[in-house]
């Protein structure tokens, strides 16, 4: 699965992101997905922005012996 979709996802632990663009790493071009926290910590602040590698936003990971989407388009 390489489309990437705007919009709302649900990382597998269970928050709630919205993705909001593509970027490119400045000296790789490596894609990476620019999303933002629909949710508020004290760590981070409200709304907090984050980065990752597209092929890692894109994977599944093993939960308990099953593979799942580390993040699932909601909307």
């Amino acid at each position: 699965m390489d489309e990437l979709k705007l919009g709302k996802y649900e990382h597998y632990k269970g928050k709630q992101y919205e993705v909001i663009g593509l970027a490119r790493h400045s000296e790789t071009l490596e894609e990476l997905v620019i999303y933002k926290a629909l949710y508020d910590s004290e760590e981070f602040g409200n709304n907090a922005l984050w980065a990752r590698p597209k092929s890692t936003f894109l994977e599944t990971v093993n939960i308990d012996g099953k593979e799942i989407p580390r993040f699932k388009y909601v909307e």
